[in-house]
């Protein structure tokens, strides 16, 4: 890669109520791993982190987090939702997704966040990516696992399937930075010589 190549970042986007984002989940762990991998990633702490408002979260994204078309936002849970309808009205290099579901499960503070008042648009999603990856496990206690297909089959993407890691929420996420890094070996030189 020459340093006129156009270098892929990530964005990691929590789930609501993360409070410290760099100590919650694995959030902190991968943005470690990708760095000293030499990849670019921000992980701040979101406005409205209760709510997860997609009236707050997307502005944030745009102008504080600056995902544009070379970032891979990472979402997860809300965070996920918050990706999806970014990428709406967004271009972006690509959405991995973690927990992610359709609708708001009839939870008034899930519903009240905003993400769910509307049909997905999915095939806006797909024509401003280039890239869509899911994780999703059959034993999430807050996400039902038909609920993850929808999104799956909504995005025709990759739906990569475990049964063991509940609403991922452990400290380290060693399968998705696999994934980052196998991704970025192959494909940096392609983002830099499209521009």
């Amino acid at each position: 890669m020459t340093s006129n190549d156009v270098k892929t970042k990530f964005v990691i986007i929590p789930g609501n109520g993360a409070g410290d984002v760099t100590r919650s989940n694995w959030y902190g762990w991968l943005s470690r791993k990708l760095r000293e991998g030499g990849a670019a990633c921000e992980l701040r702490d979101m406005p409205d982190p209760i709510r997860a408002s997609e009236s707050v979260w997307l502005p944030f994204m745009e102008s504080e987090l600056n995902c544009d078309e070379n970032t891979i936002i990472l979402g997860h849970s809300s965070g996920a939702q918050a990706a999806m309808r970014y990428a709406e009205t967004h271009k972006v290099f690509g959405l991995a997704l973690v927990s992610a579901c359709v609708t708001d499960l009839g939870d008034e503070s899930e519903k009240a966040s905003g993400y769910y008042n509307r049909p997905w648009e999915w095939e806006k999603i797909k024509s401003n990516t280039q890239v869509l990856v899911q994780f999703g496990s059959t034993d999430d206690p807050f996400i039902p696992w038909s609920e993850q297909e929808q999104v799956s089959q909504g995005l025709g993407c990759r739906l990569v399937k475990f049964n063991d890691k509940g609403h991922f929420q452990n400290s380290q996420f060693p399968e998705l930075l696999k994934y980052l890094f196998s991704f970025v070996n192959q494909s940096n030189t392609a983002v830099g010589s499209s521009e």
